[in-house]
């Protein structure tokens, strides 16, 4: 028997994802577990597997298109197996009008007429799945697109679609809402021009956490540790791959238990402190910002660190990352040194209580038994969440990173 196969919820929150590319082909066999297609949603690309064994007879949903959670996009069976067609929903428009009718005192039509005018409308999309989406003045749209249309107040029949068959998917719609309003110029002047770059699934992710984060009342605290001793000790360990920044993840987790009210999430009015190390390390990556979590740095070698660091920032640059890759964090690391910059402010990643930003290292003048001495000094800024951080704790943790940083054998 034929067994649907549904686009999964990967994530909570995820509302819709995108078919970048199907592993297999109509007519092709595949294995339950096997992967089946990669999908991006607004956090990371993934394969997904398939959940049955047998002979994947349709594929409902094309490369490209956003596709809602739940929504059936292709078919696996036994060979030869008939698919049934699944009806498109009946156009907005004519629901409009029949509920137009039905405010003006016209009779409900019964659930019989209903079928009757779905199975004449999946008739009619059978016949002119060829044609133009607007050939018979009807809109192709997927719900979400419609459902975006009708938020931003957009007519979707000035949208041109680019989905199979000229359907119009939700990429269209955004792109419609970002078109500029002409810019009129001074008289005699050019008229200005800009380059319009549609915000990607993950882009928009970003901007939606950025704004949560900016809602909390943060507040930052810094200061400068000697890092003498840890280049020391990465010099040692260079040659097994361990960096300064996996030597730093590991202080800080050991830094955390010991001040677990860092080690924390604020949500839905309550305090979340957890009694394992799970660090966010930030990754820039051309589709943006993306945070993979190593999880219980503090029961890690630094030479497990490391090469855990290693294979989980190359897949994310590889776009290869899984779900689970992505959640959970406890505490997030943003390190901004390797572009040269001394000191700067992270944003806070919700629902987590703080995040470290991280500066280059630069040998600065400090003053050491009345005359100045030169010392490797790295500048850290704390940003935390007062609902759930109070000032006085987020100095004593950053101090206790100060001092494992400045003497790390009191940690390992």
């Amino acid at each position: 028997m034929a067994t649907d196969v549904s686009l999964p919820r990967l994530g909570q929150g995820m509302e819709a994802g995108t078919i970048v590319r199907w592993l297999k082909s109509e007519g092709d066999t595949v294995e339950k577990g096997e992967p089946l297609y990669e999908l991006d949603t607004d956090k990371v690309t993934q394969e997904v597997e398939a959940d049955a064994s047998g002979v994947l007879l349709k594929i409902l949903a094309g490369e490209g298109e956003e596709i809602e959670v739940g929504k059936r996009i292709a078919v696996i069976g036994e060979e030869g197996e008939e698919v049934a067609e699944v009806a498109e929903p009946a156009d907005e428009a004519a629901v409009d009008v029949d509920e137009d009718a039905q405010e003006e005192g016209s009779p409900a039509p019964a659930r019989e007429d209903e079928r009757e005018r779905g199975r004449a409308a999946a008739q009619q999309a059978e016949a002119q799945a060829q044609e133009s989406a607007r050939s018979d003045g009807r809109i192709k749209a997927s719900p979400l697109a419609r459902r975006i249309a009708r938020e931003r107040s957009i007519d979707l029949a000035s949208v041109a679609g680019t989905g199979p068959d000229g359907r119009i998917v939700a990429e269209d719609v955004e792109r419609a809402a970002a078109s500029p309003t002409p810019v009129h110029a001074p008289a005699g002047a050019a008229p200005l021009e800009a380059e319009i770059v549609p915000l990607t699934s993950l882009r928009k992710t970003i901007a939606r956490r950025l704004t949560e984060a900016w809602a909390a009342p943060a507040f930052q605290i810094s200061m400068s540790a000697d890092m003498t001793r840890a280049q020391e000790l990465h010099a040692r360990l260079r040659d097994q791959g361990v960096s300064v920044t996996d030597i730093l993840t590991k202080l800080a987790a050991i830094a955390l238990l010991r001040h677990r009210e860092v080690n924390a999430h604020f949500a839905d009015d309550e305090l979340r402190i957890f009694p394992s190390a799970h660090i966010g390390l930030a990754v820039a990556t051309e589709r943006g910002l993306i945070v993979p979590v190593q999880r219980e740095v503090e029961r890690k070698s630094l030479v497990q660190i490391a090469a855990e660091r290693k294979e989980i920032v190359q897949r994310t640059r590889e776009g290869k990352l899984a779900q689970e890759d992505l959640e959970g964090g406890t505490f997030t690391i943003s390190n901004l040194g390797m572009y040269g910059v001394e000191i700067f402010t992270a944003v806070l990643n919700p629902p987590q209580a703080a995040i470290l930003a991280v500066g280059a290292i630069e040998e600065k003048a400090e003053v050491e038994n009345g005359d100045f001495a030169a010392r490797p000094l790295m500048a850290m800024t704390l940003t935390c969440d007062h609902r759930a951080v109070d000032g006085a704790k987020a100095a004593e943790f950053l101090r206790e990173l100060k001092t494992l940083l400045e003497e790390p054998g009191l940690a390992l």
